[in-house]
């Protein structure tokens, strides 16, 4: 079990660091799909932050140059604003642990996504792109679920990539959502939040490798 686990994680690594670095255009070509759903995260993590908080979402917006926007009314602006990025490192987080440590239930957590995306793409309609590319990519996530043995690696991918995103980008990603933390905590500039996002997400990740590999261990010793 730890083998398959550890292989299943570098061959994701692999694939990543393959189409981002080495893969030119035909690279970006292919993760474009996987950079705008790292931006649903986000904006989701938005989404989400303002519904637990009594709030509610006005408007969910994924751009094609893969920014985004949520709009909300009321809730917690402090979660709604650091949702975005601690919660979408969360989310990743937890698709990434799924693929590796639950494979019993990586199929029904890609049809989870594929529905939850479907509603959104009508329930919080903003643009025909968005709902266009949540419905496309749902309905992708569900092929992929119903005809094909590939829901762990999918998964796993999506969660390792949607992580790594997150981290690469630490400095430009949530700029708009630093800016807004600040005005928000007069005294810390953005540049301190940034930093402080970074190691909670970091710490998160490696907190998560931890729990994988433990884990694993575990189903070793008792097998």
């Amino acid at each position: 079990m730890k083998n398959k686990t550890i292989l299943f994680i570098f061959s994701s690594l692999a694939v990543y660091v393959g189409l981002t670095y080495f893969g030119g255009e035909i690279g970006r070509k292919i993760m474009y799909p996987i950079k705008l759903f790292v931006t649903f995260l986000h904006e989701f993590g938005h989404a989400f932050g303002a519904l637990i908080t009594g709030g509610e979402v006005v408007g969910f917006v994924v751009n094609e140059d893969g920014s985004g926007v949520t709009t909300t009314r009321g809730g917690s602006r402090a979660v709604i604003i650091m949702g975005g990025y601690i919660g979408s490192a969360i989310f990743g987080n937890l698709l990434f642990y799924i693929g590796a440590r639950k494979e019993k239930f990586t199929q029904i957590t890609l049809y989870a996504i594929a529905v939850l995306m479907t509603i959104i793409a009508f329930v919080w309609f903003s643009s025909m792109f968005t709902s266009g590319f949540l419905i496309v990519f749902s309905l992708a996530l569900f092929v992929l679920a119903r005809f094909t043995n590939l829901d762990q690696i999918i998964i796993m991918f999506l969660g390792l990539t949607s992580i790594l995103y997150i981290i690469q980008d630490f400095n430009v990603g949530p700029s708009s959502d630093l800016a807004a933390y600040a005005d928000l905590f007069v005294v810390i500039p953005a540049s301190v939040w940034m930093y402080v996002w970074l190691i909670i997400v970091v710490v998160l990740f490696i907190l998560n490798i931890r729990m994988i590999f433990s884990g694993a261990m575990k189903s070793d010793e008792i097998a």
